[in-house]
């Protein structure tokens, strides 16, 4: 069976919002995993029809989601590719042997394993600050964070607690942050990369 609703409310962000039933009742869950068309993406305030199921904790949550004057079509999940923290786990791994080689100081594997943990607990907080509606952590932020080496923490939050992962425009600048600090690492092997990372840490 269908229903008819009004998408009343829509974080955009997260890939997540509410949809009040017409004639009104109880507000219905719906995530942008259940809609028919990928292509557009809610704004808010939009007419949908729906099929009902619930979560595993008893909850009820929309299903099948179209807008209103498109066919639905059974939606499924998008699978997620295992590349990128495979990605991540060789770089970490790659970092860690030119330590043991000499040829990076520990100092480098210190900072991508720290950045790493304050950018997941970023993301862990900008997802509770969501949830909550509370004060939210600029992107931005999470970029910041991302490009001084926190890349793979901030990769280990999108996939553990699937928060940002679905917006194409931040993922687009978070790869670009992936890019740039692979290319400063890169550089750090070069001759002029390693003299200035010696001079720096001389100062330090």
């Amino acid at each position: 069976m269908r229903y008819q609703g009004r998408i009343t409310k829509w974080t955009d962000d997260e890939g997540f919002g509410f949809i009040t039933p017409n004639g009104g009742g109880e507000k219905v869950f719906v995530h942008i995993s259940s809609f028919s068309n990928r292509q557009r993406r809610p704004e808010g305030n939009e007419l949908v029809t729906y099929e009902l199921k619930t979560d595993g904790k008893g909850r009820a949550q929309a299903n099948t989601v179209a807008f209103v004057g498109e066919k639905p079509t059974p939606s499924t999940p998008p699978g997620r590719s295992n590349i990128p923290p495979l990605f991540a786990v060789c770089f970490l791994a790659f970092v860690v042997g030119a330590v043991i080689a000499g040829r990076l100081p520990v100092v480098v594997l210190a900072l991508y394993l720290v950045a790493s943990l304050v950018a997941f607990f970023a993301y862990a907080f900008d997802k509770s600050a969501a949830l909550r509606n509370q004060w939210r952590t600029q992107e931005s932020t999470l970029h910041l964070f991302a490009l001084l080496g926190g890349w793979p923490g901030a990769l280990a939050a999108q996939r553990l607690l699937r928060h940002k992962s679905a917006k194409a425009s931040f993922q687009a600048t978070f790869w670009a942050t992936v890019v740039l600090n692979c290319g400063a690492l890169g550089w750090l092997f070069s001759p002029s990369g390693a003299r200035t990372l010696q001079s720096v840490l001389g100062a330090a």
